[in-house]
Formats: structure tokens, sequence, C-alpha cells
């Protein structure tokens, strides 16, 4: 199967055929599995592994995925979709920043911005505890932080948002 995904304004061909995964033409052995308990897949991109949090997105193949101390908005369609997309004139995904969101439930250790900081892509935001790991995430694209909505000491729960930016 054939799958268009889009990663921070990139677009890949990823052919997924069995255990075998073809990105951009790079052929790789690929396994996917839930941890017991946890929100978290695991990854295996050959000798790689990446631990995921994976939340659908507002638009259908949208999937908001954090993956060590990042945050990516992924959209992901199969060629069917996207003839018919581009057909329609359909646009792509939203040009704006998302809201910084707890990937999973836990207490927020420290907050490295101020309302009206200019980020930028990969800069540390906010720091939680969960799973007795501290994570810090981070910025997805550059944006501007309008309103920090929680503060150190808060507990928060999966899909909470944490600051809006723009």
């Amino acid at each position: 199967m054939k799958y268009f995904v889009s990663v921070a304004g990139t677009s890949h061909e990823v052919v997924i055929d069995g255990e075998t995964v073809t990105i951009d033409g790079n052929a790789v052995r690929a396994h996917l599995e839930q941890l017991a308990g946890a929100p978290v897949l695991v990854l295996t991109l050959g000798p790689a592994v990446h631990r995921l949090v994976i939340r659908r997105g507002e638009r259908r193949g949208e999937y908001d995925i954090a993956t060590a101390g990042f945050r990516f908005i992924v959209e992901a369609v199969d060629e069917r979709s996207r003839a018919i997309r581009q057909l329609s004139g359909a646009a792509s995904l939203h040009a704006t920043p998302a809201n910084l969101s707890a990937p999973m439930p836990g207490l927020i250790v420290r907050v490295n911005v101020n309302e009206g900081d200019r980020v930028r892509a990969g800069q540390g935001l906010v720091v939680m505890e969960a799973m007795k790991m501290e994570n810090e995430l981070r910025a997805a694209h550059d944006a501007a932080v309008r309103r920090i909505l929680v503060k150190p000491g808060s507990a928060v729960e999966k899909g909470a948002i944490l600051l809006e930016l723009e």
C-alpha cells in the first residue's frame, strides 16, 4: 500500500509491503507494537527504535505524534485519497502552528517560556513528568506563545492544552 506522508511541510512517499517499508525509495524492515498498559507505541525501523505517542488529528489522515521530546503534526493519505484531494482542490494541512498539548497524563514540572515569547522549532517549552520520567515537550514549528494554561505542579490529562501558540 502506498501513502503520501507530510511532516513539517516535507512530503515523503511511503510504501508498506508486509514488514518492509520503503521511504522515499529506501527500504527498511519495520515493526510497530503497542506497549502493554501505556499509550506508547514502539516503532522499529531497521536498527532504530522510536517510542511514539500518537493521537488522531482534526482531519482525516492527520496525526499528532510525540517522540523524543518533539511533537509533529503529520498527514498520511493513500493514493486514492490524494488524487481526490488534488482533483477537488482540497487544502493540505493548515499552516498555523498547533497548540502544545499533553501527549499523556502527567505533572507539569517546569514551563520554560513566557506569554508573548517567540519560539523556534525544536525549542523546549514545557517539562512534564509522566511514567516516572521527565519529558521535555518541544515546539514543532516556529511560533509565538499566546497563552500559558498550566503552571508547575499542575496535573494534566492526556490531550490537555498546555500552551496556546500562534
